[in-house]
């Protein structure tokens, strides 16, 4: 393999500081559970730890009902359809490619709309002139875990009837006043992907808010089966397995304490910065329960006298990972760039800000060390 390529010292590879690093139940725990799922040999279809997790989860979540899917992007596929979406759902530019995939494999048209320079997420001031005839729905994104303005986008949804989906996979554990972010809109989904702050190695979960639609997406994430010989609906196959469910059960245990650790990351991160002129980061709300799952700077190239992606490289070479998320806008993707709302002219926030963002390493196994190498990067 040609090392040369992946862009940092391999002979150092012990001093690399990654952008995340995976939550990990302890390993003897596991064994254990994992000896019960060998001896009932029960591995997927709704087993014990399955239902026992989405339990847990409800719990720990607040919320009423909870699907677990096997991974993050199915329930926003499984969302668009519960629902009955058709014709053009209004979404963010600036998130995964996942979220406007979603729309597209359900046939659907996505509409961009520019984003809030403050918060990232979609702006509800460009929301109302970009529905047609023809929308259906909105899908925001709870950018960063940052939450949406979800009472002024549920009064628009609410005007026009539109049904409203949030891509909360950013956002586990989110509160505003103390009420679980996930209560809001029609439907909601998670992601559980190695890289966030609560994983199952894959999967992902749908929120819904009462037991009728719960057993409908039940049905769908299994091929539509509600009995042995009964198909309710043109279902696909998102069942998360008893191995990564026993895996999430062990993880729920340990992911506050994980959340403090990012919390002082993130505040350490902030006293240093917060007097670099050219850096910005996303402030702290008062009335948020925040999760610390990532910690964007925002770099004005004119001010601090270095572009984004001149630091960028800068932190590779010095075997400091960041990322730039996200980095291209979704709206400049090949796949959707010929869109009419796809024009940079009607996105001029969300262009900057992918232009300028970098996320630095956070998860919670960083040191003090290795906070302060992150540091060093950035402060000239």
């Amino acid at each position: 393999m040609d090392t040369t390529k992946i862009g940092f010292d391999l002979e150092h590879r012990d001093k690399l500081i990654t952008v995340t690093s995976p939550l990990l139940p302890d390993l003897s725990e596991l064994m254990k559970s994992l000896e019960q799922i060998w001896k009932y040999k029960w591995i997927t279809n709704n087993g014990p730890f399955h239902q026992k997790l989405e339990e847990e989860l409800c719990n720990y979540l607040h919320v009423d009902y909870l699907s677990l899917f096997t991974n993050g992007t199915l329930p926003l596929i499984t969302a668009l359809q519960a629902l009955g979406v058709k014709g053009e759902v209004i979404t963010t530019p600036y998130s995964f490619v996942a979220t406007t995939h979603a729309i597209w494999w359900n046939g659907l048209k996505p509409v961009f709309v520019d984003i809030d320079p403050v918060t990232c997420n979609m702006n509800p001031d460009k929301i109302e002139e970009a529905i047609t005839p023809q929308t259906t729905a909105i899908m925001p994104v709870h950018v960063y875990g940052t939450p949406c303005d979800t009472e002024r986008i549920q009064a628009i949804a609410d005007k026009y009837g539109l049904k409203v989906i949030y891509d909360a996979a950013h956002a586990f554990g989110v509160e505003v006043n103390g009420k679980s972010i996930l209560q809001a809109g029609d439907m909601s989904t998670l992601s559980f992907h190695a890289t966030k702050v609560y994983n199952t190695v894959e999967g992902g979960a749908l929120i819904m808010h009462d037991k009728e639609t719960k057993q409908y997406i039940d049905h769908l994430k299994n091929f539509g089966f509600s009995g042995e010989t009964e198909i309710v609906a043109p279902g696909i196959n998102s069942k998360m397995d008893e191995l990564r469910a026993a895996y999430g059960l062990l993880n729920l245990k340990q992911v506050d304490a994980a959340i403090e650790s990012r919390r002082q990351v993130a505040m350490a991160y902030k006293e240093a910065l917060k007097d670099v002129e050219g850096i910005s980061f996303l402030p702290d709300l008062p009335e948020v329960k925040h999760n610390y799952a990532y910690f964007p700077i925002f770099v004005d190239a004119d001010v601090y006298g270095m572009t984004r992606d001149e630091l960028y490289g800068k932190m590779k070479k010095n075997n400091v990972l960041g990322r730039r998320y996200f980095y291209p806008l979704i709206s400049n993707l090949s796949s959707y760039s010929a869109l009419e709302s796809a024009a940079p002219d009607n996105l001029p926030v969300a262009n900057k800000v992918a232009d300028s963002v970098i996320c630095l390493p956070m998860h919670a196994e960083l040191t003090k060390e290795e906070i302060e190498r992150v540091i060093e990067q950035i402060v000239k």
